[in-house]
């Protein structure tokens, strides 16, 4: 995966922190660290600093899939975001990946949003998430549809 992050939006780094070989497929934990301005509604809660998130992904090769979930330490109470990706046969020598995902954020318990606005600039703050997470889960998507399409490994 770090060697990916030059060809995704937004994405400075990714750290491998740990890589486990199960019976199933190997359990991953990566830090990904972003590269991107914050608007300025969210100037005040978000920092550069806090632009950085664990993904942790457990593999499972025989049913061609992968769970996910990201923990943002600067949020760790108020986002939970969690998905699958499957990974599909789509024609000879072609591999469709499905992303499937839910992201559920509470301003409430983000530092510094006051109560009174936290329903008011939830949106904004869900929207910059949403583009900010986003387009790299669909250019890794991408990226790994090429490459098991190269491999030929998809075969259901």
């Amino acid at each position: 995966m770090p060697q990916i992050a030059p060809y995704t939006p937004d994405i400075r780094e990714i750290i491998v922190k740990s890589r486990e070989e199960l019976e199933q497929g190997p359990k991953i934990h990566n830090v990904w660290v972003a590269d991107r301005d914050i608007p300025k509604i969210a100037q005040g809660i978000i920092r550069p600093d806090m632009l950085q998130w664990d993904d942790y992904a457990e593999w499972n090769d025989a049913e061609q899939h992968v769970d996910w979930r990201l923990h943002i330490p600067s949020f760790p109470d108020a986002l939970k975001c969690s998905g699958r990706n499957a990974f599909f046969a789509d024609g000879p020598n072609s591999t469709k990946v499905v992303l499937t995902g839910d992201l559920q954020i509470n301003m409430k318990k983000v530092p510094g949003v006051p109560r009174l606005l936290a329903g008011r600039i939830a949106p904004k703050i869900e929207s910059f998430i949403i583009m900010l997470i986003t387009p790299n889960l669909e250019k890794v998507n991408q990226s790994l549809e090429r490459f098991l399409d190269d491999k030929g490994t998809v075969t259901s």
